[in-house]
């Protein structure tokens, strides 16, 4: 398989490391930026093209799309015409512009697609989804989900004020930027049918979008769930509280999963297998995309679940500006 890496930043850079340490050669790389597109080639051997149209003319099969999320759709509908399986970073856009046209491109092509929400292969709400559907805490009643980084700490050696996540104008925004804390909560709960939301840019950092969001949403299910996500804390969090009515989940990103049940009355806690890192989800979700295109299978998040969840997000933003509750 040919691989077409589209934007060789921080992300593209992880996936071309990737794709090259599970035994894929077969290489490309594009970007505006000619000192990324050199330490593609430099590092992981890919060839670099100066622009996307020379990419896709070289046979390229898969495109991996990891540019900032204003020019996702654009990008992701000249790679499926050129009938290239894609797989985009999260969100597969920043308004719902293209959204339907893409999709229609990609069944008309029969192409195997995939939105990364990566959050779906750590081991924490990996563990917690096997839990939830073995019925072990029963009925689930409520949740709560937190995300937090310092923006300047992100990525340190960058400034962050030119990052997408800082600027309107390219998708960015606490809202969008967490995306997958929104979609592994529909992956664990089912579909939202409301969502109310308080927030925006409450800090002194200088940004032009929100950097604070907390969400109450309602599930079909018949139960509500709280996520809290901004830009602000000083120590990277993320954790998750689940509710049953026979037990309680708890998962943090810095261990395990642990989980009580009232009949037993006992904890029990699975540690992260042994040597866990954070580019182990990286990796499974790209094996996963990988197996899906060899059996010529749609992805469990594919550009039409993507487009559900970026609407989603998109009525965040709207109850957030408005101050009103938003139905879906």
């Amino acid at each position: 398989m040919r691989f077409l890496i589209v934007g060789c930043g921080s992300i593209g850079m992880r996936h071309l490391r990737n794709l090259k340490n599970l035994g894929f050669a077969d290489l490309l790389a594009y970007d505006t930026v000619v000192e990324r597109r050199e330490r593609a080639q430099q590092e992981c051997g890919a060839h670099q093209f100066d622009s996307l149209e020379a990419a896709l003319d070289a046979g390229a099969e898969i495109a991996f799309i990891a540019t900032p999320p204003h020019i996702h759709i654009p990008i992701a509908l000249q790679a499926a015409r050129a009938g290239c399986h894609l797989f985009i970073e999260k969100p597969l856009s920043h308004t719902e512009t293209g959204l339907d046209e893409l999709i229609g491109v990609v069944e008309k092509n029969r192409l195997v697609t995939m939105v990364g929400c990566n959050m779906r292969f750590h081991h924490g709400p990996a563990t917690m989804k096997r839990i939830i559907d073995a019925g072990v805490v029963g009925k689930i009643t409520s949740a709560i989900l937190d995300a937090g980084y310092y923006m300047p700490d992100w990525h340190p050696d960058q400034n962050y004020r030119e990052r997408y996540s800082a600027r309107h104008s390219m998708g960015g925004g606490v809202v969008l930027d967490g995306i997958q804390e929104i979609d592994y909560a529909r992956w664990l709960f089912g579909e939202v049918t409301e969502v109310f939301c308080a927030g925006g840019k409450l800090s002194g950092l200088d940004i032009d979008v929100e950097d604070s969001a907390n969400v109450l949403m309602q599930f079909r299910a018949g139960f509500s769930a709280m996520l809290h996500i901004d830009y602000i804390q000083r120590t990277y969090a993320r954790s998750c509280k689940i509710i049953g009515e026979q037990g309680t989940i708890l998962w943090d990103i810095t261990g395990q999963v642990r989980w009580f049940v009232a009949k037993t009355n006992q904890w029990t806690a699975i540690d992260p297998p042994y040597n866990y890192t954070i580019n182990d989800m990286y990796v499974e979700e790209v094996r996963y995309f990988l197996d899906c295109v060899a059996q010529g299978k749609q992805t469990e998040l594919n550009v039409i679940d993507g487009a559900r969840v970026t609407r989603l997000a998109l009525a965040i933003k709207r109850s957030m500006l408005t101050g009103q509750k938003v139905m879906l």
